[in-house]
Formats: C-alpha cells, structure tokens, sequence
C-alpha cells in the first residue's frame, strides 16, 4: 500500500471521527460525565461495532447487503431504539444526589456496559454498514483487491479514529469542574432529545424515496 493510500485512510479516519450523530454526543457526555477512562471504554464498544460492519460488508454477500441496507424495517427498528433510549434519558429524574455522584470518579463504574452500550448504539445504525460497505467497493479496486492492502488501510482508519477520539475526550473532559448537578440534569435532557430526533431522522430516511433531497440530508445527519 502507497503513502498515497496511507494519508488518505488517515484524513477519513479523523473526518470520520467528527460526523455529527449519536455516537459523537454520547462519547463527549460520558467523557464529562464520567471519565476519561469511561470514554475510552465506550468507544471501544463503538471501534467493536465499526470493526463487525466491516467484517460483514467484506465477507457478505454485496448483494445481500445492497439489500439489507435499503430494509425499511431495519432504519424503523433501529431508529425505534434510538427514540426510546432518548425518552427514557430525557425522563430520568435522577435526585441531585445521584446526579453529584455521577461526578465522582470514585463512583463505581462497570466498563463492561459502557463498551456494550458504544457496540449497540452504533451497531443499530444501519447507515454505518452502507458507509462501510460504499468504502469498501471504492477502496478495494484502487487496492487491487489485495487482502494485506485492505486490513492495513482499515486498520489505519479505525487507528486514526480512535487518536482523534482521545482528543476529544481529554478536551471534553475539562469542562468536567463546570458540572453542577443541574448542568448534568439538562445536558441529559438535551442527550435525550437529541437521541429522539436522530431516531426519528434514521426511521424516515428508511421510507423516504431515495431521490428525496431530504432522505439525501439525513444520510449525513445519522452518521458518527
């Protein structure tokens, strides 16, 4: 693989890492929630998710995948979890109490759920695999189909990916001495809104015609 390969998987790595969506929200506000390490956990889960997408839109049937990724009723399910999960984050009326000690380092933290719950909420969004499926026909040609060629240009990728994400957990991570219970109560509230409309945005997007100017700017919102 040329220099000319390994500059390009490096820039769509860092770019990649900065496309507006649920995942990018909920790794800044576990950042200043609840660590640097609880970020780092949770987008572990979200690299496992991007890393099974990849495997599927390699190995898969491209046809199969064509298929899939156009299903109606996978944008539905997947944006139904998204509207759900953000009704509950926006519902939950957690006593200040609670709230300080989600501050608290100290607090005891299951690392195991946070890489589960960065997998799920990437993994549900179908447009991920379309992104990756769409790299791989373009890339792979220019790569000559080679195996070697592809592994390092993806492994780069997701490497640039997670360098750029820890910078933006360590940013994120000093606003953490401005979180007061009620800044922490409203920033989950705007969380679960957020949720809801990038929900709502991928079901649409799964009916609307795909000549749609509208379905066109969706394809960019429900992405990382």
């Amino acid at each position: 693989m040329d220099i000319y390969h390994v500059k390009n998987a490096i820039l769509f790595g860092f770019f990649l890492s900065f496309m507006i969506g649920p995942v990018f929200f909920m790794l800044i506000q576990t950042s200043i929630l609840k660590g640097a390490r609880a970020a780092i956990a949770f987008n572990l889960g979200v690299i496992l998710g991007d890393v099974a997408f990849i495997v599927i839109a390699y190995f898969g049937s491209r046809h199969l995948l064509e298929r899939i990724k156009d299903d109606p009723r996978l944008f539905f399910i997947g944006g139904l979890i998204l509207i759900v999960y953000g009704t509950i984050t926006y519902l939950d009326k957690s006593e200040k109490k609670e709230l300080q000690e989600s501050l608290n380092l100290s607090t005891n933290i299951n690392y195991f759920k946070l890489i589960l719950k960065g997998f799920f909420l990437n993994f549900i969004n179908i447009g991920v695999l379309a992104l990756w499926l769409g790299l791989i026909v373009v890339i792979g040609p220019a790569l000559d189909m080679n195996p070697t060629s592809i592994f390092y240009y993806f492994t780069i990728i997701i490497t640039s990916y997670f360098i750029t994400d820890l910078g933006k957990i360590i940013l994120a991570k000093q606003l953490k001495n401005k979180m007061t219970p009620l800044v922490v109560y409203r920033l989950k509230r705007i969380m679960g809104v957020l949720l809801i409309v990038f929900g709502v945005g991928l079901m649409l997007k799964g009916f609307l015609p795909k000549d749609n100017k509208i379905n066109t700017l969706l394809e960019q919102v429900d992405k990382k």
